[in-house]
């Protein structure tokens, strides 16, 4: 098992754990399912890697908040905000998403943040619960 054939197929085995390592995460399927509106919110946050999904480290969200539903183009819109800490050790971070429901179809709208300037927001405690509490609303 030397020689030639040895080193390939080494090389293929370090390829295939590299890439294990390297590869990002595909985006998750829009959330459907059973129930509240919230609640689902919440889990399709948390599945987020803006939102700590593929962290090493443990992450904890405080003082979440929540705005809309509200119409935006005739797109019914959500924005969940929170102050996350865990990944670093200074300031905790600030992630923001904006979410688009369409019938029983939630959806995650990248780079869209503007939309949610100018909306009331309410607290959001289904998000600030730890995950493993949290009713599971997505299918």
């Amino acid at each position: 098992m030397g020689g030639r054939c040895g080193g390939v197929m080494r090389a293929a085995i370090l390829a295939a754990g590299l890439g294990a390592c390297t590869a990002t995460a595909p985006p998750p399927a829009p959330q459907t399912g059973t129930g509240t509106v919230r609640a689902r919110i919440a889990a399709l946050a948390r599945g987020q890697v803006v939102f700590g999904a593929v962290s090493l480290l443990p992450v904890r969200f405080a003082q979440s908040r929540l705005a809309g539903p509200f119409e935006d183009g005739g797109r019914r819109l959500y924005c969940v905000s929170t102050r996350m800490h865990g990944r670093t050790f200074s300031k905790p971070e600030r992630p923001k998403l904006v979410v688009r429901e369409e019938g029983d179809t939630l959806k995650v709208l990248r780079d869209e943040e503007e939309v949610c300037e100018g909306h009331r927001s309410e607290p959001f405690p289904e998000l600030d619960t730890p995950a493993s509490s949290a009713p599971s609303g997505a299918a």
